[in-house]
């Protein structure tokens, strides 16, 4: 039964993923980076991630992209986007080796810590936004370590516990080549993305990190800025005038920080930080029953 509604689901994200594919380069003239992370978070997300593309990402019509993305709570989830599309990437591939590996589900959250925000912040973070500040890497990459981190610490609040407990239960999917294992990742992925959310509206809210943006509103084709009457928040990061304090940025680590160790918590209350794929093997049944020897003659 799990199996096969695995499959349905994953059908459906297939078809997913190709419509949002489809449309966001055919139709939409959203920034590129933003094509790249709707694309991922439908493929983790499936249908789900395309509901939000369509909701906060879809104008009636193309020209109207900048006006439609505008209200505050778009942006935010355009911020989601950017940042679950790198993480998770990262979170996925770690669990996928850890777990191959046979490590034990403490060290595979430590992997998926570092490298879903080493991908996050280098590749699709800096990397992908250095333009919308001079060009400059290094510049992208500065900006971009405080939203970055905070937000991450949201996403692994809600990805940790979902992971732990599911798979606690149900050992056969910490094995990667199990679609239950990817049926955990979609799950986690999406509880991470509505987790990290309120994050995201607060740092695309105080102008910390970018949200929704389009290419028209950019100087690449359509009307100039004014025309649009796009917000700054949707034509540059570096634009947008920083409103937090200090004093506000270090209460919204400290409350990322907080909300990561409850999840660590509610993840070892309700499930098993020592257990690994080895020991969900060793209490498998085997798949060769041995014959049974034959009756002893007298």
């Amino acid at each position: 039964m799990i199996e096969r509604s695995l499959i349905a689901w994953f059908a459906l994200t297939a078809v997913s993923v190709l419509y949002v594919a489809w449309d966001t380069y055919r139709n939409n003239p959203e920034m590129v980076v933003m094509k790249y992370g709707f694309i991922l978070v439908t493929l983790f997300m499936g249908p789900v991630g395309a509901c939000v593309y369509v909701l906060s990402c879809k104008p009636p019509v193309p020209r109207d992209h900048a006006a439609f993305v505008n209200p505050l709570w778009k942006q935010a989830v355009g911020s989601t986007v950017h940042c679950l599309a790198g993480d998770a990437t990262g979170i996925i591939v770690a669990a996928a080796i850890t777990m191959a590996m046979g490590l034990v589900m403490w060290h595979d959250l430590l992997a998926e810590y570092a490298l879903g925000f080493g991908f996050g912040l280098f590749v699709f973070q800096a990397l992908f936004t250095r333009q919308m500040l001079g060009g400059s890497y290094f510049k992208a990459l500065r900006k971009s370590l405080y939203p970055e981190w905070v937000s991450m610490n949201a996403v692994m609040a809600g990805m940790i516990p979902t992971m732990v407990v599911i798979m606690s239960r149900d050992m056969t999917s910490m094995h990667p080549a199990s679609l239950r294992f990817w049926g955990v990742m979609s799950i986690a992925s999406t509880v991470g993305f509505f987790v990290a959310y309120p994050v995201n509206l607060w740092l695309a809210g105080v102008g910390l990190k970018h949200g929704m943006g389009t290419v028209l509103a950019l100087g690449e084709g359509g009307h100039s800025p004014e025309m649009e009457g796009a917000p700054a928040m949707a034509m540059a990061h570096d634009s947008m005038p920083a409103g937090a304090t200090r004093q506000q940025r270090w209460a919204m680590a400290v409350l990322s920080l907080v909300a990561l160790w409850a999840g660590v918590l509610l993840a070892a209350w309700g499930g098993d930080l020592t257990m690994s794929p080895s020991s969900g093997m060793a209490g498998m049944p085997s798949a060769i029953h041995p014959m049974p020897p034959p009756n002893s003659q007298p």
